[in-house]
């Protein structure tokens, strides 16, 4: 196995980089955008073969052989972002390049899209809803739409195609996120400074404050779905990646303070207005998709993720 992995140095792709490893693979080429000292870190102690930075990679392409997958997790990933040339820039372009690669070369294709294609969620969270049916509510979901539109109107394609749409992602290896911080991340550290965990409160009638739901998933149930998808090149197709559980944010603060041995203090604010019209509710993963195609293994629960979480690399501040 030879692996193309871009956002390696990144959250999700340094716990894979790590999963790899871990399985005996180090014939891994990384490519990312290095401008922290954070990211710097999650390579620390991994082993793979090259370093690329992604402004100089794809022109470099050609001088690279005997590559077997391309895992690509590398994008501009704000949801606030609004520069749209940006966006397709990195979260288009850059992902057809290296799919025609794949195509040329025969490697399989495994590639990060997201939940955030489906909007509101007004038509449910099914990954069998096609790309035209959904209305993301930022760019950064647009971009992501546009990019599974691609993989659905090519006829001609690599050995191996997967589209893994992320739910809530959180665990260690995302020091470097500022802005885009899991809540889990957030909480510990508001926890550790004041004693107290600040949530939304509810712009909704019927959603009582903190009872705002998302699908919850520990970064180490993700690296486990990348791999089994590049060790079962059989399987193909755009999945939905969560628990198939809807959790309140009341729950995750919950279990923050549960693992610190802290009694509960959660504190309610006013949503910002620049969100409220893009707020999502309730989100969860329709999973069957998945499970049809074969995945059965368990996924950590968010009490059992967050507890790992914060005991094993939050607290003494290692990475995964």
């Amino acid at each position: 196995m030879k692996v193309i992995l871009t956002g390696g140095a990144g959250f999700i792709g340094s716990c894979f980089l790590k999963t790899l490893n871990d399985m005996g693979v180090t014939n891994v080429i990384v490519v990312d955008n290095i401008n922290s000292e954070d990211k710097t870190q999650n390579l620390k102690n991994k082993k793979y073969l090259a370093y690329y930075d992604k402004t100089e990679f794809l022109s470099k392409l050609n001088e690279i052989s005997g590559v077997t997958h391309i895992v690509h997790l590398g994008a501009c990933s704000s949801t606030t972002e609004t520069n749209v040339e940006y966006l397709y820039k990195n979260n288009v372009e850059y992902g057809i390049g290296l799919y025609e690669y794949a195509l040329k070369v025969g490697a399989s294709f495994i590639y990060a899209s997201s939940a955030a294609t489906y909007g509101l969620g007004e038509r449910g969270f099914s990954d069998k809803l096609l790309p035209e049916e959904l209305t993301p509510l930022n760019p950064y979901g647009v971009s992501k739409n546009l990019f599974d539109k691609f993989i659905y109107s090519k006829t001609t394609k690599p050995k191996q195609v997967v589209g893994l749409k992320f739910f809530n992602v959180y665990g260690p290896n995302e020091n470097h996120k500022k802005g885009m911080y899991s809540m889990v991340f957030q909480g510990f550290n508001q926890v550790v400074s004041s004693g107290k965990i600040r949530l939304f409160k509810s712009n909704s009638e019927g959603v009582s404050n903190g009872e705002q739901k998302r699908d919850f998933i520990y970064v180490k149930d993700v690296c486990k779905v990348l791999w089994w998808c590049a060790r079962n090149e059989n399987v193909n197709g755009i999945f939905n990646v969560g628990t198939g559980k809807a959790k309140s944010f009341n729950d995750l603060a919950n279990a923050v303070f549960k693992a610190l041995n802290i009694d509960s203090n959660i504190e309610y604010f006013d949503m910002p207005s620049a969100l409220k019209n893009q707020y999502q509710n309730y989100t969860v993963a329709d999973m069957s998709s998945l499970n049809s195609a074969g995945y059965k293994d368990a996924f950590y629960s968010l009490e059992e993720g967050v507890f790992d979480y914060i005991t094993n690399y939050l607290a003494p501040n290692k990475r995964y």
